[in-house]
C-alpha cells in the first residue's frame, strides 16, 4: 500500500495524486493537463510520485475506453521516459516493471490503430518509453513536424533538418523566410537498415504510416553542413544535441 504522505509531486506533497488520478479515471482527457502539471510538468521532470502512479495508471488504462487509452498512455509514457534505463540499479522501468509491462502491451496493441500522424508519433515514443529505450522516445517527433534543429559537429553552425512534406534537405537559414542554399539529405537504403531504425521503418510501414516510414531513412542518414561542408550522422548529430 502506498503512503502517498511520504512522497512528493512537481507541488509538494503527493497525498492528494490519489484523487487526482481518480478524477483522471473519470475523465482523461479534460484533466490529462492537471495530472501532467503534478506529474510530469513540461513532458520533462518525474517526481516518486509520479513513478508510484504508474500502477494505477496500468489500471486506468486496461479499463478504460479506446477513444480514452491514448490519452492515459502518453501520460504514463511520459513518466517513463524520465525514468533511468532499465539496467540502472533501482531503476523505475524495474521497481514497477508489471505495470509498465500492462502498459506496453496496450500501447503496442494501440498503435496500430492511430490513424492520425501526430497520436502514432506519441504514441510510438510511449512504446519505446516503456522500453527504456533513450532519446527516440522523445525524439522522433521531428517525422511528424518535418523539423529538427542541431548543430554543425565542426563549425557550431545552427543547421535545420527538414525531413517530410517539405522535402529531404539541410539548411542553416529559415528556409520558411525564402531562398536559401539546400543541401539533399543521403538516406540509409531501406535494404540497410538495421536495429532500431529497421524496427521503426518496418513498424510504421505495417501500420500504413508511409509518409512517416519515408522519413526514417533520412533521419538516419547522413547530412552536410551548409557552412562547412562536414559531413554527418543526423542520428548521431541528433543524440550529441539532445539534452534530457
Amino acid at each position: 500500500m502506498t503512503d502517498w504522505s511520504t512522497l512528493t509531486d512537481a507541488c509538494g506533497s503527493a497525498e492528494h495524486v490519489p484523487g487526482l488520478l481518480d478524477r483522471f479515471e473519470a475523465d482523461p482527457s479534460g484533466v490529462w493537463s492537471e495530472v501532467m502539471d503534478h506529474l510530469c510538468p513540461q513532458l520533462e521532470t518525474a517526481f516518486p510520485a509520479s513513478y508510484a502512479a504508474l500502477p494505477r495508471l496500468a489500471e486506468i488504462a486496461t479499463a478504460c475506453s479506446p477513444e480514452d487509452l491514448a490519452s492515459v498512455l502518453l501520460a504514463a509514457g511520459a513518466i517513463a521516459s524520465c525514468s533511468s534505463g532499465p539496467s540502472e540499479p533501482e531503476s523505475p522501468l524495474t521497481v514497477y516493471s508489471y505495470p509498465i509491462g500492462v502498459l506496453h502491451r496496450l500501447a503496442d496493441r494501440h498503435l496500430s490503430r492511430a490513424v492520425e500522424a501526430e497520436e502514432y508519433v506519441n504514441l510510438l515514443q510511449a512504446l519505446l518509453s516503456f522500453e527504456g529505450v533513450e532519446i527516440w522516445d522523445r525524439c522522433l517527433d521531428g517525422l511528424q513536424t518535418g523539423e529538427y534543429e542541431v548543430d554543425c559537429p565542426y563549425c557550431g553552425v545552427n543547421i535545420f533538418i527538414v525531413i517530410g512534406q517539405d522535402g529531404y534537405f539541410c539548411c542553416s537559414d529559415d528556409y520558411a523566410l525564402g531562398e536559401v542554399q539546400r543541401l539533399p539529405l543521403q538516406p540509409v537504403r531501406t535494404q540497410d537498415l538495421d536495429g532500431l531504425p529497421q524496427r521503426l521503418f518496418t513498424r510504421a510501414m505495417a501500420d500504413g504510416q508511409e509518409s512517416l516510414a519515408r522519413g526514417i531513412p533520412y533521419l538516419f542518414g547522413r547530412a552536410a553542413c551548409p557552412d562547412c561542408r562536414t559531413d554527418f550522422s543526423v542520428a548521431d548529430r541528433m543524440a550529441a544535441c539532445w539534452i534530457p
